[in-house]
């Protein structure tokens, strides 16, 4: 028995998705209290700064991506350009997949950057000076997906089929953690590493058998092509995570308060206008607004705890062997050591959404 399944025996199954008559309390806001960050912390950055005392940089880069509706509310809504006005200079990137806004803050291209858990505990394992300072989600954002009329019927036969999955994102972990669960090796399974939207091509055009999928592209492939979720399961989804790179906090915490404080503003403007977060996703995504509906209010739980702690290393504990067997990172010490050093709590734990204009 290997370790991940092992792991995989011991954790508690939560229920697999919210029901569309439950949008509302999908999205309401959670109380903010103290998480349980496992490394030492440093100090909480000072209070008070502002535009009159001066920022401390004249640039903020921060990624938004359709995987991330927070992100996306932030965006339309100009609250971190209100809030900063015109000393500092807000730029947006986009981010394709966790795998991209990964590579953004390792070479600098974004000072914050949005992943799944997986996704940012690979990058720790591997080298990347990233710190977790919010939890934006949990989602349900990854799941097997096969074509119409596809004769696979269960994750098992997927054994001698090809899938399409982007390396180092979470449905690419949901694909291995899928195939332990039902016996498959992965050595019997073609993984071909395309970016999102091109597994979602090559699912529907017929290049592979299936597709390891990310919503909203998921989503708008079962509306648009018939396609059908082979299989589901909310705990192989590892939350949304919010990064900065160490360089950045250390030399801006005032940047990335302000950020994190836009979050949390943003989860209660969420909670009171459902309608609007499904037209902005609809509109950012190219989809109908029917699919966005369902990504919103089926997949995505926003009244969450958003300090990163136990609840999220829970998940991480059980991913991180995936890591050393699929060669992904060389050690199980180097995934110990990325989990212990990941997360900087102090950020969600001060956030207060007032301060953000708007």
């Amino acid at each position: 028995m290997t370790a991940l399944t092992t792991a995989l025996r011991r954790r508690a199954r939560g229920p697999i998705a919210l029901g569309a008559a439950a949008v509302a309390a999908t999205l309401l806001l959670a109380g903010c209290v103290a998480g349980e960050g496992e490394a030492a912390q440093a100090d909480a950055p000072e209070d008070g700064a502002t535009a009159a005392d001066g920022w401390s940089a004249d640039t903020l880069t921060v990624d938004f991506a359709t995987y991330n509706p927070l992100s996306l509310v932030i965006k339309d809504q100009g609250w971190l350009e209100e809030t900063l006005g015109d000393d500092v200079d807000v730029e947006w990137v986009q981010s394709a997949g966790s795998n991209k806004a990964n590579e953004a803050l390792r070479a600098g291209a974004v000072d914050v950057g949005s992943t799944a858990g997986s996704a940012a505990l690979l990058a720790r394992s591997n080298g990347s000076p990233i710190r977790t300072i919010d939890i934006y989600g949990q989602p349900e954002w990854a799941a097997l997906v096969v074509p119409a009329g596809s004769d696979i019927t269960d994750v098992a036969d997927l054994a001698g089929r090809s899938v399409a999955a982007t390396k180092g994102t979470d449905p690419y972990f949901f694909l291995l953690q899928a195939l332990d669960e039902a016996g498959v090796d992965p050595a019997d399974v073609e993984v071909q590493n395309l970016q999102h939207a091109d597994g979602k091509a090559a699912l529907e055009n017929g290049s592979v058998d299936a597709w390891s999928g990310l919503d909203p592209l998921m989503a708008a492939s079962e509306a648009e092509a018939g396609s059908t979720l082979l299989y589901r399961n909310v705990d192989f989804n590892t939350y949304g995570f919010l990064n900065a790179t160490q360089d950045f906090l250390d030399a801006s915490p005032d940047l990335a308060q302000v950020v994190v404080d836009a979050y949390e503003k943003a989860r209660a403007w969420a909670q009171e206008n459902p309608d609007e977060v499904v037209s902005i996703l609809a509109e950012v995504a190219g989809i109908d607004p029917a699919v966005a509906e369902t990504v919103i209010t089926e997949r995505t739980t926003l009244d969450i705890d958003p300090v990163p702690g136990q609840a999220q290393r829970d998940v991480l504990e059980v991913v991180g062997p995936i890591f050393v067997e699929s060669g992904d990172v060389a050690s199980q010490d180097l995934v110990d050591t990325a989990l212990d050093e990941l997360f900087d709590p102090q950020f969600a734990e001060n956030a207060d959404p007032t301060t953000i204009a708007g």
